[in-house]
């Protein structure tokens, strides 16, 4: 084992690492920097002796570019994504059926953007020089693991690795959860697709577009760098070695592109579309993620996405666990939260898919005038351009709080906006810069202190939260209320005094994810704090973990798989 985390040996409790991540894609790479940042000793071990550069993933949405702001790398990342990507829906003759080009940014970021996965993991990967307490193995197939009362042993060739947990982020054909013993339920379609990337875009737009074609349909997608994909569906009569002749690609091609024959193909490849989910997303200390845990087809982008909302739920809470501030039980509330809504994910994207691929020409007709006949509704045109059919996380249970009775129009359970806001001393900042990366409280024009009370609010502080007070801008330098533990800011925008203005609740707990854990109005902060610390399962001297002190803080710098569903690869 190598010298991780600059000790000498296992740990003070016996184990080479608190983490070992099988698979290093990137759900794995993603999850092994939300722990890096926290101190977490980690180790990826991967099959492969590289990065996979085949075709998956073409787009990023805004959670997860929040997720990469948050690890401090969507600086490396922008530089490979096309923002605000518009995409188009074109019947058979090409006539415009729909637009998806959603408007705003709530979460910081646009909702749409096309990517160079390839680049975006090779940035991932970099990004985990910063920690010496994390180790990338090549080249290293999991043979076996065996748990044990208070660990898990992991047997690599020639060697065994002693975690705390492991986390199988190693595709669909996941090798993590054939130990876990995990059932992966659902579907697959016989239906194959090619796809195709090529540099130096024969089209050059920005456009995107799918193709609802009966004859053959297909996706033209812009990305980064120059690069177009093409996607083809295959039909049952065609072989795979007729799909993959130079040939037949060229043919595919000639229907878009004036001349075939002088594009610059960088790989093709076939795949089919999964909808599957596993039986369990933990079993003990062993946990699923990314293709490892859900397989859904490509149509609304969201297989990568998807990982990364994984390790963005489940990287903080291992952490947090890890480091002595919350309980085993925390790791429950990953399933929880994290299951209903892949699942809906891979509805959602199974019945576009429906939608898109029928080769029946009557059924197409039919289709298509159902989607204009909607399209004159504005509220219904409004439905589709601005995506609101994407279905957005809202925990009912797991690390939330949710007074009884229950209310519909509670914030609770949901991502918090992220406006641009000013401090005293840096304007125009995106509010995640100031909430940081841990825990934190939240007052519309109140000082938390006085709010909490002194052991409360202490007992926060003990577990790193950081506590804001946001006012109007032109109470931005106000001295009176000052508190040196207290960061104020000046609601730039008046994004957050809209926000508050919708709802009632003036007070918020944020989680690492930046999901609201409970929300209140100013008198009942105390009580909902207490009932916090249960659900969230925190100790109660906030962290007395092997790392403590000695957690390593990124100051994050200000920035102004394969096919989704194919079961093979790493998450």
């Amino acid at each position: 084992m190598a010298d991780l985390a600059g000790q000498d040996g296992a740990g003070p409790d016996g184990t080479d690492a608190d983490v070992v991540i099988v698979g290093a894609g990137p759900v794995g790479l993603t999850l092994a920097n939300i722990l890096g940042l926290q101190g977490v000793r980690t180790v990826i071990v991967e099959e492969r002796s590289t990065l996979i550069d085949y075709p998956r993933g073409v787009g990023l949405d805004d959670e997860a570019l929040r997720t990469f702001q948050g690890i401090g790398l969507v600086d490396k990342v922008l530089p490979h994504t096309v923002p605000n990507q518009i995409l188009r829906f074109f019947d058979g003759n090409r006539r415009l059926l729909a637009e998806m080009a959603p408007p705003d940014a709530r979460f910081g970021w646009p909702k749409r953007n096309g990517f160079v996965q390839p680049m975006v993991d090779a940035e991932l990967l970099g990004g985990l020089s910063r920690f010496h307490h994390v180790e990338v193995r090549w080249g290293q197939r999991m043979a076996g693991c065996r748990e044990t009362p208070d660990g898990v042993t992991v047997e690599l060739p020639g060697e065994t690795v002693r975690a705390r947990y492991v986390v199988g982020c190693d595709g669909g054909r996941s090798a993590t959860r054939r130990l876990m013993g995990v059932s992966f339920d659902g579907t697959t379609s016989p239906t194959r697709w090619l796809v195709v990337d090529i540099a130096n875009d024969p089209l050059g737009h920005p456009n995107s577009e799918v193709g609802a074609d009966p004859a053959r349909p297909y996706a033209s997608i812009s990305i980064a760098h120059g690069i177009r994909r093409f996607e083809f569906m295959i039909h049952a009569d065609e072989t795979d070695e007729q799909a993959e002749d130079p040939a037949f690609i060229s043919s595919m091609l000639s229907r878009l592109v004036p001349h075939p024959e002088r594009v610059d193909i960088i790989r093709h490849r076939l795949y089919t579309h999964h909808s599957r989910i596993a039986g369990t997303f933990r079993e003990g200390r062993m946990f699923l993620a990314g293709d490892a845990a859900h397989l859904m087809p490509v149509w609304q982008g969201q297989g990568y996405n998807s990982g990364i909302r994984d390790a963005t739920n489940l990287g903080w809470k291992l952490a947090a666990v890890v480091n002595g501030q919350a309980g085993d039980a925390l790791l429950d509330t990953y399933d929880v939260e994290r299951r209903k809504h892949a699942r809906a994910m891979i509805d959602l994207s199974t019945l576009v898919g429906r939608v898109i691929s029928p080769t029946n020409r009557h059924v197409a007709g039919l289709r298509d005038r159902l989607i204009r006949g909607a399209s004159v509704v504005p509220t219904l045109k409004r439905y589709v351009l601005e995506m609101r059919f994407k279905p957005m996380p809202r925990y009912e249970q797991g690390a939330v709080f949710h007074p009884e009775p229950p209310s519909a129009t509670s914030p609770t359970g949901t991502l918090f906006v992220q406006p641009r806001v000013d401090t005293r001393d840096q304007q125009n900042v995106l509010l995640d810069e100031v909430l940081g990366t841990g825990f934190a409280v939240l007052c519309w024009n109140n000082n938390p202190r006085a709010l909490l009370g002194a052991d409360i609010f202490d007992r926060w502080k003990a577990l790193g939260a950081r506590f804001i007070t946001a006012r109007p801008s032109t109470q931005l330098h106000w001295t009176g209320h000052d508190d040196p533990d207290v960061r104020v800011i000046g609601d730039r925008t008046g994004a957050l005094k809209g926000w508050f203005d919708a709802h009632t609740e003036s007070v918020l707990f944020l989680r690492p994810d930046r999901c609201i854990a409970g929300a209140c109005i100013a008198q009942r902060a105390p009580d909902v704090s207490t009932a916090l610390f249960d659900v969230l399962h925190l100790t109660q001297g906030g962290g007395n973990g092997h790392h403590g002190a000695d957690r390593p803080v990124l100051h994050v710098a200000q920035s102004a798989t394969e096919p989704s569903g194919t079961v093979a690869g790493t998450s």
